[in-house]
């Protein structure tokens, strides 16, 4: 679990905008584990962290919606799906460019806890 914690600081992220609302909120920070994907795939239903295709240096945070060519490409979603600029607009994603999976929120304290 401390091995968890200290590779996931250096992998921690701020939320921006409303797309993953009610689930993540603007300002929440997050812990994201980036070796979350090394034994085991992504799931349908697991948030994960994405560069942006239209920008790979940003990242995104968004949520596994469907997956194809077993297991290669990812249809990623935003909860709020009108405020979610996601596959619907830039196509699913090759899973081999997650960065990890948000798995904590430790920023703001009264919203401290496990993401699921």
């Amino acid at each position: 679990m401390l091995r968890r914690l200290i590779r996931s600081w250096a992998a921690r992220v701020a939320v921006e905008g409303d797309s993953m609302r009610p689930t993540l909120e603007p300002g929440d920070w997050l812990l994201a584990d980036p070796e979350a994907f090394a034994e085991a795939p992504p799931r349908v239903g697991e948030l994960v962290l994405v560069p942006d295709p239209r920008q790979p240096s940003r990242l995104l945070v968004k949520r596994v919606a469907e997956i194809h060519d077993g297991g290669r490409e990812l249809f990623v979603t935003g909860d709020a799906h009108e405020e979610s600029t996601d596959s619907r607009a830039f196509g699913s994603v090759d899973a081999s460019t997650l960065e990890g999976r948000p798995w904590f929120r430790y920023w703001p304290p009264g919203r401290i806890g496990r993401l699921s």
